[in-house]
């Protein structure tokens, strides 16, 4: 179990709550494990069954995807070993997160607090953005300037959990458009429904 924090982190939950629970608990997939061939797709599918009288709501899990590694035989040390020697294999993973919707669910986003600011020495827009609802809000961030087709500063897949009111964010802004990181911009917060593109926040700044 994840929850995310006001940065947008997630941190593992060591005692889940009712509703995680419930989403852990009707989650099935399968296979549990696949070897996967160079350059080879593999299909998990996943299916939810939700229990008889389940509350309407939001319901996440996140999957851990991690690759195993093949066990090493132990080499015959060719001299005689002094102290205390480790071998380290590193383990890589990804988590993926499957939200289970029950019901009407809606929710509502807002954009606050727009200012310029300096990550890793470089310019980027800093932001806050509030969800209120029923359900987590997921898209994309832009900062729009008039007369420039592109956005200064982008930031795909941000999310914003149910469990979380408000969560801030930096956008490191394009470095061709690095002129125009200041003065009046347009910010939006835009989620890909089935409709397509959905701005479901906006606001107006002048960056400093």
């Amino acid at each position: 179990m994840r929850r995310m924090t006001a940065d947008g982190t997630l941190v593992d939950v060591p005692t889940p709550n009712s509703a995680e629970q419930a989403a852990s608990d009707m989650i099935l997939y399968a296979p549990r494990k696949v070897t996967l061939p160079p350059n080879q797709p593999q299909t998990i599918n996943i299916a939810a069954r939700a229990p008889a009288g389940l509350a309407d709501g939001e319901y996440r899990v996140h999957l851990l995807f991690r690759a195993i590694p093949a066990p090493r035989p132990v080499a015959a040390p060719t001299t005689e070993a002094k102290g205390i020697s480790f071998a380290l294999t590193p383990v890589y993973g990804v988590t993926i997160p499957v939200i289970v919707r029950l019901g009407n669910l809606q929710a509502k986003a807002g954009i606050a607090n727009v200012h310029l600011v300096k990550e890793d020495g470089k310019p980027a827009v800093a932001l806050d953005l509030s969800r209120s609802g029923t359900r987590s809000t997921f898209g994309e961030v832009r900062v729009m300037k008039a007369g420039i087709k592109d956005p200064i500063a982008i930031q795909r897949g941000v999310a914003i959990y149910t469990e979380l009111a408000t969560r801030s964010i930096a956008i490191p802004v394009n470095e061709k458009l690095l002129a125009s990181a200041s003065g009046p911009v347009t910010v939006q917060y835009v989620e890909t429904t089935e409709m397509g593109p959905e701005v479901i926040a906006e606001t107006s700044a002048v960056l400093r």
